[in-house]
């Protein structure tokens, strides 16, 4: 008789608790075997040196937000990214990453930079990082090796989004722009170039449309340029402005629950916001 069938018919007071930690523990088990295999077949298995890291936008109760993991092992925490297959190509991999974090496809994904600075990767604590258990390294590991790593924006809907963490991770979560934890290596640099990239592109791509959802109220939009470009504008100015696009349809609904007069509710007619964003939209 295996120790599930025991517990089931002796013990079936405590099956549910029994259940729950053998879920927990098949789990880690299974985080362990992908962390070995990454640590002993790595090399093989990826493109040397080059690594990806994503910069994970969403928008939420007025506030820009970035998605952020807590690195096992490590005080500071770290922009999702990861590794490059040999025979994939980076928007391939940059999307595998991206869906293993947030559960979603067809996101809008934008390389935007990279960093290559000799000294961004520290050895020390990619030895630490990467040693547990019975596994270790020393600085000849391909872990521990200079990386090159190839930056990308992603831009989602936060009320779709799904954190997940992975066997690397303690866990993976939303931080408002204003309140970013400590960063490991040279993720707030890499963070700093997204948003510098992020409020120059705001006219040619699909922002807008990316972060918000589907229906919004005027406000709700005023606040999200506000917050990425980093400056108050005017409210009636900006409507004016907005408008004048015609990339907007006006849903004949308002928003409830507000304390003053309810808004009305829009969304993006997606055929004009792209010819908008092709003619180029004016800078705010």
């Amino acid at each position: 008789m295996c120790l599930y069938d025991t517990m089931y018919y002796f013990y079936p007071e405590q099956r549910n608790e029994f259940l729950v930690l053998a879920s927990t523990f098949l789990c880690c088990m299974k985080d362990y075997e992908k962390f070995k295999q990454l640590v002993l077949q790595g090399a093989t298995l990826y493109m040397p040196q080059l690594s990806l890291d994503c910069v994970i936008f969403g928008f939420h109760e007025g506030q820009l937000k970035v998605l952020l993991l807590k690195m096992r092992n490590l005080q500071e925490w770290a922009l999702p990214g990861g590794f490059i297959y040999r025979q994939e190509a980076l928007e391939v991999a940059a999307s595998r990453i991206l869906k293993e974090r947030t559960g979603l496809d067809n996101i809008f994904l934008q390389q935007f930079h990279i960093f290559s600075d000799p000294t961004r990767s520290d050895t020390s604590k990619a030895i630490h990082h990467f040693s547990f258990a019975d596994l270790s390294i020393d600085s000849s590991h391909w872990l521990a090796q200079r990386f090159i790593s190839v930056g990308f924006y992603a831009l989602v809907d936060f009320t779709r989004v799904t954190p997940q963490a992975d066997e690397l991770t303690d866990t993976c979560q939303w931080y408002d722009l204003e309140n970013i934890p400590p960063l490991m290596m040279d993720h707030r640099h890499i963070l700093d170039k997204a948003l510098e990239t992020l409020r120059i592109q705001l006219n040619y791509q699909p922002i807008g449309m990316s972060l918000m959802p589907e229906q919004f109220t005027m406000p709700e939009l005023q606040k999200l340029y506000e917050t990425i470009l980093g400056v108050t504008l005017d409210r009636r100015n900006f409507q004016r402005k907005i408008l004048g696009y015609h990339i907007l349809k006006r849903r004949e609904v308002r928003r409830t629950g507000v304390a003053h007069k309810s808004p009305y509710l829009y969304s993006f007619d997606e055929k004009q916001y792209q010819q908008a964003l092709q003619d180029g939209l004016h800078k705010w």
